[in-house]
């Protein structure tokens, strides 16, 4: 789960496994697995980050 801005600055935390792709308009539209979209403030290098670093968490925490 990654933690989003939309524009009128109320936080969302999405499921990144379910998010299908990012397009810019120029903000950030993420377009989520079921047709749903949401337009946010961070960049599509903060949610590539974001994701990276949810990623690396489950990871290690599924190793331990």
């Amino acid at each position: 789960m990654i933690m989003l801005t939309k524009l009128n600055d109320e936080k969302i935390i999405l499921n990144c496994e379910q998010v299908e792709a990012v397009e810019f308009i120029p903000e950030a539209k993420v377009i989520m697995m079921n047709g749903k979209f949401y337009i946010v403030k961070e960049s599509g290098e903060e949610i590539i980050e974001k994701t990276i670093e949810y990623n690396g968490k489950i990871r290690s925490y599924v190793n331990k």
